[in-house]
């Protein structure tokens, strides 16, 4: 009711699942997780076999505090901003007190041992975005295309009037027409499930320099890439004090690719559907206008379209933006990267309005039927064709004097194709074919697809 942003009002419910990833309270939990994991990874090395060990119990414990987050946690790291003014700082200090609590305060100094916040933030940035596309965006994604093949399929072998340049072209089929775009977003569904994110945990300018001046024969950079693959990303090992995000902006951008094809795909829809092509089915309560009681608007596609552009500019933006960082760090790129679920968000909400508006799509073979009926003229291609297969050197000035702006019906093609100098074979190919059975090879294209 008070949000400023649609994301967290209108459409809160459709996008809830991205909380989990994106939201301050995720934030915050993703922190607690990298600093936990690391103080067990730290605790249990030899190089610190002078604290005391951690007991399956203590191990248990510190597990909880990022498996069993709470938003009672969360205040809790809140209150201790409030007063530090240092965020991930308030981190450090909630699982320390958490530490105190079960009487491990012996542990508290390697809590953040070595590190910066960058070291927390870039690990936690990258995790946030790639369990959110593993969990939430790849399965509605799989799902927005599972619904398009399943169109393609279904009307693979469907004659249907093409349009190139807005004008009456080469007979397609709409099935062929919809696997274009099924093809081409599969492609970029592959890039960004196989995504690599990049790590960065060497401390204030990259170097591992207080690591070292405290145990100089410990290997923090062998301890930095195994415990950064423990995670499930791979270790930058050249960086700043920030990890410079350019992985982040790799995948940001697979998404602006895919995005871009399903815009595409969405503006074709809204057209085919403005066409006749698609007839929309009615349900009943709904109102197409205010005062035009016979509408059925498509607002499903709309819907897509709009959120799609701003998934990409929210996209386009931060893919430029993030991987540039004043000198070794400057803080500006703090609040920027608390924007990166916006894009996410809106690129949901996006695909399920695809999903959604394809499943209120009923076609209209008749009217293609007529469409097709009423467009001979597209079989000007094949009979120039023919006739340069001929040897008939002005075959397409031929055929254009007979056909340009001149519309032709099935009497006055077959008067035209009767009045030519061929084989009786290219003849007899010529006179069988309709606008409707134009289709080259699409059944083969079709069949393997």
């Amino acid at each position: 009711m008070s949000s400023i942003s649609p994301i967290d009002g209108r459409y809160k419910k459709n996008v809830s699942e991205l909380d989990s990833y994106f939201s301050e309270q995720a934030l915050m939990r993703y922190r607690v997780f990298v600093e936990v994991k690391y103080l067990i990874n730290l605790a249990d090395h030899k190089s610190f076999e002078k604290i005391k060990s951690l007991r399956k119990k203590d191990v248990d414990f510190l597990v909880g505090l990022f498996e069993n987050f709470s938003p009672k946690d969360f205040n809790q790291i809140k209150r201790i901003e409030a007063k530090t003014k240092h965020d991930v700082n308030a981190v450090v200090g909630f699982i320390s007190q958490k530490l105190v609590q079960i009487n491990r305060s012996d542990l508290t100094p390697l809590v953040h041992f070595g590190l910066t916040s960058e070291d927390i933030n870039n690990t936690a940035y990258s995790l946030m975005v790639k369990d959110a596309t593993k969990n939430v965006l790849l399965p509605e994604i799989k799902n927005t295309l599972g619904v398009l093949k399943k169109l393609s399929k279904k009307h693979a072998a469907l004659p249907m009037l093409s349009l190139t340049h807005g004008q009456p072209a080469t007979t397609s089929t709409l099935g062929k027409e919809i696997a274009v775009f099924y093809n081409r977003a599969e492609r970029q569904m592959l890039q960004i499930s196989s995504a690599k994110f990049l790590a960065k945990f060497s401390g204030a300018t990259g170097s591992y320099a207080a690591h070292n001046v405290a145990f100089p024969q410990f290997s923090w950079r062998s301890f930095s890439r195994k415990f950064i693959s423990s995670l499930g990303l791979v270790q930058n090992p050249i960086t700043t004090q920030v990890e410079p995000a350019d992985s982040l902006a790799e995948h940001l951008h697979s998404f602006v690719r895919l995005n871009n094809v399903l815009l595409d795909f969405t503006i074709d829809m809204w057209l085919y559907i403005s066409r006749n092509v698609f007839i929309q089915k009615k349900k009943g309560g709904e109102v197409g206008s205010s005062t035009m009681p016979h509408k059925i608007n498509p607002i499903f596609f709309e819907n897509a379209e709009g959120n799609l552009e701003l998934a990409n500019n929210n996209f386009e933006f931060l893919s430029s933006r993030i991987t540039r960082s004043r000198l070794q760090r400057d803080l500006s790129g703090s609040t920027i990267f608390r924007n990166i679920g916006v894009g996410f968000a809106h690129s949901l909400l996006a695909y399920k309005n695809l999903s959604n508006g394809v499943s209120r799509l009923a076609v209209n073979k008749k009217h293609l039927s007529v469409e097709l009926e009423n467009n001979w003229s597209v079989l000007a291609e094949a009979v120039q064709t023919v006739l340069r297969k001929s040897g008939d050197v002005n075959a397409y000035d031929k055929i254009k004097k007979l056909t340009r702006g001149k519309p032709l019906s099935k009497e006055s093609y077959l008067s035209m194709v009767n009045s030519l100098d061929i084989s009786k074979k290219d003849m007899d190919v010529l006179l069988c074919l309709t606008p409707s059975n134009y289709l080259g090879e699409l059944k083969k294209i079709m069949e393997d697809f």
